[in-house]
């Protein structure tokens, strides 16, 4: 399945830079491709990188390990 673009933010890492992170929604479909279980959330950068969400306003670059946080 596609996965859409549900929201966009801002997040910072301890030296101060900003990264745009975009947060996307993924239908995901059943093993017998009968039903669809609860969307997927997943985040990426706006040049591509995985992120994971490390819980509340925390995430995490996946290939350099940076921790970043959200900005309100």
């Amino acid at each position: 399945m596609a996965a859409v673009l549900v929201g966009q933010f801002h997040a910072r890492d301890a030296e101060g830079r900003i990264y745009p992170v975009h947060e996307f929604q993924e239908s995901v479909q059943s093993l017998d491709d009968s039903t669809l279980s609860a969307p997927k959330t997943t985040y990426r950068l706006a040049i591509g990188d995985r992120v994971t969400h490390l819980g509340e306003d925390r995430f995490q670059l996946l290939q350099s390990g940076v921790e970043i946080t959200r900005i309100p």
